[in-house]
């Protein structure tokens, strides 16, 4: 079934002129919000501007909810879940988009400060699925936070800024690599070798060191790291922190940067973190668009899916469940057979991304079912790897019913799956919200260079996918 263009919806005007609003918007966001952190903290904050009430406050002053309420729940500072309250009761179930928040990168170890050579350096332990050969000889930044033992939380950011500096890892010069080239691609780079390179000049010599007269290893001890002192000295200037500070900081290593338009027609928009935010982003829109449903309609955004969703910020955690317990609490309509159905009778897309047919590489993909960019929005029925190992595999009149709303609202949309059979794999959220018996499938947003540092959507599909989470919500 050949699907056509969804730019063709979209002539030059006014109906295109939306198109590429809503992806200018986007690509702030996305250029802006590099962390599940920085995520997290934005949306909170634009939900809070649109009238979305917290749910701890709401816990503490133990105030009534009622249909057509708005309301919000942190998790950790890493996710959130933003719920409209319908017209019917809970127990019929939810309209939910879920989506991630996190991305693959490189996180600093705990001990990640050295020098070697007169050069200062940052240990780093890479986050998700990445060929690690692409984050070499790249502008990198570093963001997170550092949290130190009196309570004080420092942000970091540096890298984004015009006048900042940026960092990297260095590679092998091509002129003394002939055997790093013969080796294979997951080898050419190794893990360990993914440090960031962060300063070379030595920090003065002390007076003591001076004066020590005859007693050469004396010297050579003060004199030792100082290229690692000097960076030290500036941390402790610009953020107040120490060395050991570092131990209970969390700083990202990501691409530095803001996400551009791609191509001559900008038609396109290249950027670190499309994966998943270019399915958050228009999942949280789609919530602000949304008023007075009939079923309660949910936004979650977690953390934690590109190493398993794990931890307490992620899909794997009991978040989202006791979240809903504490709204039906405040509704005063809680019992744990309510919660439970609330869960079982829900319907979701787990919106994540999916990988778009890549005309240099066609010999992976089966041309029938794959996705393609500016198609529109993507449903994979299944996921998972060979026979379809850990997947979500979404029921036959779930699918009908979601054609009907998509077809109904003229969204353009086409089905996939991730490559051809036995050719790799991937998963989802998907599977662990299928476990409370809702109804699930993977929808989202197509995308070249996926898990690179530099990935590539569609601005057509992430409009496309807007209206459909938006049709979703109102008629699911």
């Amino acid at each position: 079934m050949e699907k056509k263009s969804a730019w063709e919806k979209y002539p030059e005007g006014e109906k295109r002129d939306e198109v590429f609003k809503f992806a200018d918007e986007y690509r702030e966001f996305l250029s802006e919000c590099k962390t599940e952190r920085e995520c997290a903290g934005k949306l909170y904050q634009r939900a809070d501007d649109a009238g979305y009430r917290d749910l701890g406050d709401l816990i503490a002053n133990n105030e009534s909810v009622k249909p057509g309420d708005k309301i919000i729940a942190k998790n950790m500072g890493k996710g959130l879940a933003m719920f409209v309250i319908g017209k019917k009761p809970m127990e019929d179930g939810m309209n939910i988009l879920g989506a991630h928040i996190d991305s693959p990168r490189l996180d600093l170890k705990q001990v990640p400060l050295y020098e070697d050579t007169e050069l200062a350096l940052l240990d780093t332990h890479y986050y998700g699925g990445i060929k690690k050969y692409q984050w070499v000889t790249l502008p990198l930044a570093l963001h997170g936070v550092i949290c130190k033992k009196d309570g004080t939380v420092v942000k970091v950011s540096v890298g984004e800024d015009p006048h900042d500096p940026v960092f990297g890892v260095s590679d092998l010069l091509v002129h003394l690599a002939s055997e790093q080239m013969e080796k294979k691609a997951n080898k050419v780079v190794e893990g360990e070798s993914l440090d960031v390179l962060i300063g070379s000049i030595p920090a003065e010599k002390s007076e003591d060191s001076e004066n020590d007269g005859g007693d050469e290893k004396a010297k050579k001890d003060k004199d030792k790291d100082r290229v690692k002192a000097n960076i030290l000295g500036i941390l402790s200037r610009k953020y107040g922190i120490d060395e050991d500070d570092f131990l209970s900081a969390e700083i990202e290593v990501v691409p530095a940067g803001a996400a551009r338009d791609y191509g001559f027609d900008r038609s396109m928009i290249m950027g670190y973190g499309h994966d998943d935010r270019v399915c958050a982003y228009p999942s949280f829109e789609a919530m602000l668009r949304v008023d007075a449903p009939e079923h309660t309609s949910v936004c979650l955004l977690v953390d934690k899916e590109e190493i398993g969703s794990v931890g307490a910020s992620g899909m794997q955690s009991k978040f989202f469940e006791d979240t809903v317990a504490e709204i039906l609490n405040l509704i005063g309509d809680y019992s744990d057979i309510k919660l439970r159905r609330a869960l079982r009778n829900s319907r979701v897309l787990s919106s994540d991304v999916s990988a778009a047919f890549d005309p240099n590489y066609p010999s992976v993909m089966e041309k029938k079912n794959c996705a393609y960019l500016g198609k529109g929005l993507v449903f994979n029925k299944f996921t998972g790897s060979r026979g379809k190992s850990g997947s979500n595999d979404a029921n036959a009149e779930y699918i009908a019913k979601l054609r009907q709303i998509m077809d109904s609202r003229d969204v353009s949309f086409q089905t996939a799956e991730l490559g051809k059979v036995d050719q790799g794999g991937g998963g989802t959220i998907a599977y662990i919200l299928a476990n409370y018996g809702m109804s699930v499938i993977d929808s989202g947003v197509a995308v070249l260079n996926m898990h690179a540092p530099w990935e590539i959507i569609s601005k057509v599909d992430l409009y496309e996918a807007l209206r459909g989470y938006v049709a979703f919500l109102e008629e699911a």
